[in-house]
């Protein structure tokens, strides 16, 4: 499951102090008066059993590491640059049944390439050397798999890699806020480039601020498809007496050898592309010395390749074919399926566009000087169906004048969109159809305690810089479909 959910903070913060102009008699504020270094990192682990790559069905244990660098910049008096660049390193037992396919001790197959899972993401079952481009026969183990355990293909494991740079120009009176931006990022089977603007003016002593903002991200799939359905574009009809199918054994329901498995349904995307635009507005208000409240508006635009190409569809009113040991035919979607693999009808297939409207709500009120309240709540909808509400509440409690403390809940619930039906519910006349869980009916409920510390005069120096502020959280994450999740977030940031 690329869908993978990691936390990432970016505390950015203005310093102000005097600085005499050269060319008046005046003084103006400078927006960031000396470079700041912060260091981000976060562990993610989740368990779950339905996996979107096993159709509804199946492991979906995930563990992600993500690690950031921010450095941010006073080029001048009125203009401030921000690098930020990091990483992200998976390991995904979901992902890694693309191929899903592992051996057990005897069959022969002849064949000329490595072709067990798309541009070369392959199990581990040992049938060609896929650098010699002559035909080797070769005696390897008869192979089966499971969805509920871990393959051991290239496809259980990769690395997001990313790199973001902003500029901001702030005017004379700081009463007005541009920005620029631009993004890369990329992993095995996607890339992606964005850029992005934006502007705030700031009125009533600053007690107003209106801001808008537009991005664009243009991103492209390096399409990953299921084993059996990646052979059988290759082929044809006549994929099993070819390429890794040569010589494998497909079962049907019954436990019977079969030559009848054929995906028709089945054909690659042509576009892999994925284009998204988005516009937003924000209105932010201090109604008084205790209380301000913001709100905020967003539309976003995607087209191209919105499905994922590797999560594999069953449907209802087709034949079941498997790879692996009978056995375990009778007990297929329950974890004690160790043995055998179901081969897939199709892949999950969505509309090309999607229009979404986000709609939100922030209100921040200072209670005393050790607590502060701050609360949130998001309405969602697109026209996939998809509906959404989102609340969450923080009262960061000040223990000293350098620590505090920061309880958190949220609450999340959705209702699917119309394409979604579990496990075998899908059937062939429908045009659209996923078994991804993230698109379902659910509700979450996630709880959080952190702890912060600030050195008010960053007295304490590294290397020559000052510890401004140290963040340490922890998150649980709890969701109606059994998806359980555990996230640590560390963020330091240090000043020169």
């Amino acid at each position: 499951m690329k869908k993978i959910l990691f936390y990432t903070s970016l505390f950015c913060c203005s310093i102000v102090n005097a600085q005499e102009d050269e060319n008046a008699n005046t003084y103006k504020k400078r927006v960031l008066e000396t470079s700041e270094i912060e260091f981000l990192g976060s562990y993610y682990q989740q368990k779950g059993k339905h996996s979107a790559v096993g159709g509804g069905v199946g492991t979906e244990e995930l563990k992600d590491y993500t690690a950031n660098i921010v450095l941010t910049i006073p080029v001048n008096d009125d203009d401030v640059l921000t690098i930020d660049a990091g990483f992200s390193a998976y390991t995904s037992a979901s992902s890694s049944n693309i191929n899903p396919f592992v051996s057990d001790g005897s069959f022969t197959t002849t064949n000329n390439n490595n072709t067990g899972a798309s541009r070369g993401m392959g199990s581990s079952v040992p049938y060609t050397n896929k650098d010699d481009d002559d035909y080797t026969t070769t005696t390897t183990p008869a192979p089966y798999g499971s969805p509920w355990i871990e393959s051991t293909g290239a496809s259980r494991k990769d690395v997001l890699k990313t790199l973001s740079a902003s500029y901001s120009h702030s005017s004379d009176n700081r009463n007005t806020i541009w920005n620029i931006n631009s993004s890369v990022s990329k992993e095995y089977d996607y890339q992606s480039f964005g850029v992005g603007a934006g502007i705030a003016k700031l009125f009533n002593d600053k007690n107003t601020e209106v801001n808008f903002k537009a991005s664009a991200y243009f991103d492209k799939w390096y399409a990953i498809y299921p084993t059996e359905l990646h052979e059988y574009s290759l082929y044809g009809v006549n994929f099993q007496n070819n390429g890794y199918f040569k010589g494998v054994t497909i079962l049907d329901e019954y436990g019977q050898q079969t030559t009848n498995y054929l995906p028709k349904s089945f054909h690659e995307f042509s576009n892999e592309n994925r284009n998204s635009y988005s516009f937003s507005l924000g209105l932010s208000q201090v109604l008084n010395r205790n209380l301000q409240v913001s709100l905020f508006m967003d539309a976003l635009y995607q087209e191209g390749l919105l499905s994922t190409p590797y999560h594999r569809i069953y449907f209802a009113d087709k034949a079941n074919y498997y790879i692996g040991q009978p056995r375990y035919i009778p007990i297929y979607d329950k974890p004690g399926n160790v043995g055998v693999f179901r081969l897939s009808d199709d892949v999950e297939r969505l509309p090309d566009t999607r229009f979404k409207i986000p709609i939100g709500a922030r209100l921040n009120y200072y209670i005393s000087e050790q607590f502060v309240l701050r609360s949130y709540y998001r309405f969602y909808a697109d026209d996939w169906g998809l509906e959404a509400h989102t609340a969450s509440i923080e009262i960061p409690y000040r223990i000293s004048e350098h620590f505090t403390l920061l309880p958190m809940y949220r609450f999340y619930t959705q209702k699917g969109v119309r394409y979604f039906a579990p496990f075998e519910k899908h059937y062939s006349y429908q045009r659209y159809y996923t078994s991804d869980y993230d698109l379902s009916t659910f509700d979450t409920h996630q709880y959080g305690l952190g702890v912060s510390y600030t050195d008010l005069l960053t007295g304490k120096r590294v290397l020559g810089f000052g510890l401004k502020n140290l963040d340490l959280r922890y998150n649980r994450y709890e969701r109606s479909d059994a998806l359980k999740a555990d996230i640590i977030s560390l963020a330091i940031k240090f000043v020169q």
